[in-house]
């Protein structure tokens, strides 16, 4: 599509309001699933991390106790 203005290009025709506001939109919700990702793959590292030391706790206390 041509534009002949910058005011041209951001009122698309009339329809600007309703093309910004979608690509706004979709921006939002695109870094909200970005940050909910990386948030649950923290969340994720940090329980295996737990789970590890809590396993070795385990195993260490068994060797303790057959000793």
């Amino acid at each position: 599509m041509h534009f002949d203005s910058f005011a041209d290009f951001i009122a698309m025709g009339g329809y600007g309001f309703y093309v910004w506001l979608s690509f706004g939109s979709c921006a939002l919700i695109l870094l909200g699933i970005l940050f909910s990702s990386l948030n649950d793959t923290k969340r994720i590292f940090s329980s295996v991390k737990q789970q590890a030391l809590r396993e070795e706790r385990i195993k260490k206390a068994k060797q303790e106790a057959g000793q």
